[in-house]
């Protein structure tokens, strides 16, 4: 069935070699005063400018075979002269972006999301509009396969041909892949779900599918049911080094590091693969809460500008905070290994001086310019709203269950969240979910929001974790690979003789170069500085593959000569060694708990409610 709609695209994988796809744009009845398209800015759900139009080349346009005039308005906005009859735009777009978040193309597989390939028509963004994909000549097309939960209209099922969407937003937030996928596909809410694997692996399917199932009905069970929907599909990009996800409204795009697959024959749950099943879960969580339920400020945002908001740790933090704690009520990891993970991102945020410069709330808003664009201070001023986000929610979790007696929690809230906002599509208002938790709970909450969300206070996590059993440790970290969750593998006495010099270093083509120094640090209150290259410590040559060991090696006091390299220029810079922080999180279980935290304990770990 070819459906005609106002609006048609067709878009053709046209140079595998050069990268290029070719598409072609057909507005039936272009504006009287001349039509103005335009392209995205960013694309929903990665809070940063991307600029998609510096990628298009070659823009032209005609109207009944003559051309017509086109002026470039500004750096995404196009304005045609006014013509008679359909205006045809016909423009190619560079396509080698393999981060799943713009458009890729090669001889083996290609993918784009609509936001950079697809221009906006100004006036039509409610308009129904149909997208026909062409297979590719070189490679030969008829060994590909399109993975998309665009609405077929005339397309065979994973097939080539035309495609619909109920308005350009609608159209955008369904990616398209390209090429040859494994498959593998289960039922969950009388919904279809699939995931395509593109890139060379070597994965359990049938062991990832089954974890994958689990993941997903627990996820549903949560808010109740599925949101309204014909499938989902999770579209997976195997790579050698990776990671990364974007949720869409029915589908995600993921990338992972294809040994993070599951691989046959190895039962035991690698690090790698519960990593990308928490990355699954949290994009799965996004299909509730950010795809149906949405800050106000976002469902109004027009793409080719910021859109500021104060509300993005509601957002991605509360999903980071059940994204892994799902992987422990379905069963796909156990306790041990969830505190090791609890106990990894506190490490994290810990190990973050930024988290007492600048708020949750100010993180949320500032994320154009500061999270998405890490740089050497980025540890000093900047916390993430994904961690500290998921922190603040198990602090708020607990704060409720204990307050409440167990009557209320933050699944209480988020399921009420979904019946308010996620199924009516009302926005949240900024301060709509504090309100809404104080309604629920019946408690005043205000200082808590002030102190936590507003303010920068630390968290009060060991008291709260205290309370349900959980013992808190913080300690030295054992080395710079040590991202905590696990007991210290020295010696009380080893840690105590350990020197640091408070500051990140990395191997710059043999040379050990300075990228980060930390607040309060040994390295910064000398005048060590990013970018600078450590040459030799007390007059002895640093190599990379030992520099920490050596930094290590001296007491906390010493004080010794350090040269480094800034820019062409030799210094000798006098610092004193200072005692490591303890700043890496282990969690244990406390096993001599009275019956009734323990009986607490359950109901926050495994979502059981008290009566």
């Amino acid at each position: 069935m070819e459906l005609q709609h106002p609006v048609h695209y067709r878009i053709v994988p046209q140079s595998a070699q050069a990268h290029i796809f070719a598409v072609d744009c057909t507005v039936a009845q272009p504006a009287a005063g001349g039509q103005r398209v335009y392209l995205p800015a960013w694309l929903p759900g990665s809070y940063m400018i991307r600029d998609f139009a510096r990628h298009l080349i070659q823009c032209r346009a005609d109207c009944a075979g003559q051309p017509v005039a086109i002026h470039k308005l500004d750096k995404n906005t196009w304005q045609c002269a006014p013509c008679a009859g359909p205006l045809h735009l016909y423009y190619e777009v560079y396509a080698h972006d393999p981060s799943i978040r713009e458009a890729f193309l090669d001889e083996r597989s290609a993918l784009f999301n609509g936001s950079s390939v697809f221009v906006g028509i100004e006036g039509y963004a409610d308009t129904p509009c149909t997208v026909e994909i062409v297979a590719p000549l070189h490679p030969p097309g008829d060994a590909w396969q399109v993975a998309t939960t665009l609405p077929r209209a005339g397309a065979a099922l994973r097939g080539f041909g035309t495609y619909w969407a109920a308005d350009y937003a609608t159209l955008i937030d369904h990616p398209v892949w390209l090429g040859q996928f494994s498959w593998l596909s289960f039922e969950v809410g009388g919904v279809l779900h699939e995931m395509a694997i593109a890139g060379r692996h070597y994965a359990d399917l049938a062991r990832l599918q089954a974890d994958l199932a689990k993941i997903c009905a627990c996820h549903t069970a949560f808010f109740g049911e599925m949101p309204v929907a014909e499938r989902y599909l999770f579209l997976l990009l195997a790579v050698d080094e990776g990671y990364g996800g974007l949720e869409h409204r029915s589908s995600c795009a993921l990338l992972a590091k294809r040994d993070d697959l599951p691989q046959l024959g190895q039962p035991a749950l690698s690090e790698g693969y519960r990593r990308l099943l928490g990355l699954c879960s949290h994009e799965y969580f996004h299909t509730w809460h950010v795809k149906r339920i949405q800050p106000l400020e976002l469902q109004q945002a027009e793409l080719q500008r910021e859109a500021y908001t104060r509300q993005l740790w509601i957002f991605e933090g509360i999903t980071s905070y059940y994204d892994d704690l799902a992987l422990l009520r379905a069963d796909c990891i156990s306790l041990t290994d969830y505190l090791v993970l609890l106990a990894q991102t506190i490490t994290r945020v810990w190990r973050s001086p930024g988290r007492f410069q600048q708020s949750l709330a100010d993180s949320s808003f500032d994320t154009w310019i500061k999270l998405y664009r890490p740089g050497e201070n980025t540890p000093n001023a900047v916390i993430s709203y994904y961690t500290k986000g998921a922190l603040l929610a198990l602090a708020l979790d607990l704060t409720l269950r204990r307050d409440t007696q167990g009557r209320i929690s933050l699944d209480t809230v988020m399921q009420a969240l979904w019946q308010a906002h996620g199924k009516t599509g009302l926005g949240l208002p900024p301060g709509g979910f504090e309100r809404l938790v104080e309604r629920i709970s019946g408690l005043d909450l205000q200082d808590f929001f002030a102190r936590y969300v507003s303010g920068t206070e630390e968290l009060p996590l060991s008291d709260l974790l205290n309370e349900v059993g959980i013992d808190w440790l913080l300690r030295p970290a054992d080395s710079p690979k040590d991202e905590g969750g696990k007991p210290s593998t020295l010696s009380t006495d080893t840690l105590a003789q350990r020197g640091s010099l408070h500051l990140r270093l990395k191997n710059q083509q043999g040379q050990v170069q300075i990228s980060q120094v930390f607040t309060g640090g040994a390295a910064q209150a000398a005048g060590l500085s990013p970018h600078d290259v450590l040459v030799a410590i007390d007059g002895l040559r640093v190599r990379p593959d030992t520099v920490d060991a050596q930094i290590a090696s001296y007491l906390p006091g010493t004080r010794l000569p350090v040269h480094v390299f800034r820019r062409d220029e030799l210094r000798c810079i006098e610092v004193t060694w200072q005692a490591p922080v303890a700043d890496t999180c282990v969690l244990t279980l406390r096993p001599d708990c009275d019956p009734v935290t323990q009986t607490r304990r359950q109901a926050w770990l495994f979502g059981t409610r008290l009566e």
